[in-house]
């Protein structure tokens, strides 16, 4: 149920809001994969969260523009 919660957080976002959204989850995504070639990363399940969460938001952008 926290992926429903998230999805209304961000359907309530404006376009612009959804744009730095995005920028702030690949800077996320980078770090983490980053964090995982140099074995730094203990939670590798959130690699694939942070993920998913970067494709609902592009999602969500695609929607709001239609």
């Amino acid at each position: 149920m926290k992926t429903n919660k998230y999805l209304e957080d961000l359907k309530a976002k404006t376009s612009a809001e959804l744009a730095e959204e995005l920028v702030a989850a690949k800077k996320e995504l980078f770090n983490l994969r980053f964090q995982n070639a140099t074995n730094q990363l203990d939670n590798t399940a959130r690699i694939k969260e942070v993920r998913r969460n970067i494709a609902r938001i592009q999602t969500m952008i695609t929607a709001k523009a239609n």
